[in-house]
């Protein structure tokens, strides 16, 4: 798909892109930032969740909000980033963290990024070289501009979620949706009209990404011309069904960074633990 790079494609043509490395662990915040001053993939950067591509969550908003745009596109010029720079990123493997920060700059109107298709461990399968050395690139001055048509907040969400012609989704497990267990809020269950699209569901079991005929059997029931709005626990896993709508043809989706943990920070606001 157009959005992945093979690990031999890009072990050939290493040179040529600005590697960003994302893993993270998000009951173990330190350990991503770890494991890449252990062993990366030679050249690249590190972008953690919580420091670069979120802001610090407050009262509402959700628990990683949109990055503050000044620190992010700062972020994204020290890494020698504009909005021509061939990118490619990387997490663990399951691709959720890598997909954050390709939506992030699909936002910013980035025009050249992709995933490596099966993330580090797949890398590291293959044999593939690996460092510790720490590269500082040339900053660069570009200028980077959003596309607000790419995210909607819960007003937006409390508004339009029950309309014809628009499908709220969230990625988040099913047992998580139906409110069966939840690791991480302090309510169980999903906002009220929301479908579940589980993210694991784009990947193969090796961490690698589904064929687009797969993906289609995945998204069948969603109409690629109405209006998709992603929303997940916080915004992150979310983006896996962005990747994955949008290689599929999906032209009108858009993104509640807030998610479930910005819905129930409101306690007026309804939750439903049931099947859908």
């Amino acid at each position: 798909m157009e959005f992945l790079i093979e690990p031999e494609v890009l072990l050939e043509k290493i040179d040529g892109y600005t590697i960003i490395d994302t893993r993270f662990e998000l009951f173990d915040p330190k350990k991503g930032k770890a494991l890449y001053e252990t062993a990366h993939i030679p050249g690249a950067l590190y972008f953690g969740l919580n420091e670069d591509l979120s802001n610090a969550p407050q009262t509402h908003g959700g628990n990683h909000p949109l990055p503050d745009e000044a620190l992010f596109t700062e972020k994204l010029r020290r890494a020698g980033i504009d909005k021509d720079t061939p990118v490619v990123i990387y997490d663990q493997g399951n691709a959720m963290f890598a997909s954050r920060l390709y939506w992030l700059l699909d936002y910013y109107q980035h025009q050249s990024v992709k995933i490596l298709n099966g993330g580090f461990e797949r890398w590291k399968t293959l044999g593939y070289p690996t460092t510790s050395v720490v590269q500082r690139p040339q900053k660069t001055s570009a200028p980077f501009v959003k596309d607000e048509s790419f995210v909607v907040d819960i007003d937006y969400v409390k508004r339009h979620k029950d309309e014809l012609g628009i499908t709220l989704t969230d990625a988040r497990s099913l047992e998580r949706y139906l409110g069966q267990i939840e690791p991480l809020y302090t309510k169980k269950g999903h906002i009220p009209g929301a479908k579940c699209y589980d993210w694991q569901q784009v990947l193969n079991s090796d961490g690698t990404w589904k064929s687009k005929a797969e993906l289609r059997q995945v998204f069948q029931d969603l109409n690629p011309d109405e209006e998709v709005i992603l929303s997940c626990g916080s915004g992150v896993s979310a983006c896996m069904n962005y990747l994955a709508l949008k290689s599929i043809g999906f032209k009108h989706v858009k993104l509640y960074p807030g998610s479930f943990s910005d819905w129930i920070s409101y306690p007026e606001l309804p939750v439903e633990k049931m099947k859908q």
